[in-house]
């Protein structure tokens, strides 16, 4: 599997979790950070601070608000067939 995923630094539980399903997880500190990534996660709530919809994401965007890890993690799963 091992894709590449980015997932923004506060959503500490989604990056353990897809850790433990063996993907690449990169934390998002900056928008450069996106770059390269198959998948990022964000919260929603600041993906507009962060300037996450300005970036030409390869990958899909995936909005963590209101989801669980695992739920998290079978939305990237999804995403990434």
């Amino acid at each position: 599997m091992g894709k590449r995923i980015g997932v923004e630094e506060s959503l500490t539980n989604v990056v353990q979790a897809l850790r433990e399903k063996g993907h690449d997880v990169v934390e998002l500190k900056q928008e450069a950070d996106a770059q390269g990534c198959d998948c990022c996660v964000v919260t929603g709530l600041d993906s507009n601070v962060m300037g996450m919809q300005d970036v030409s994401i390869q990958g899909s965007v995936i909005e963590a608000n209101g989801l669980n890890a695992d739920e998290v993690c079978q939305q990237v799963e999804s995403k990434l067939l």
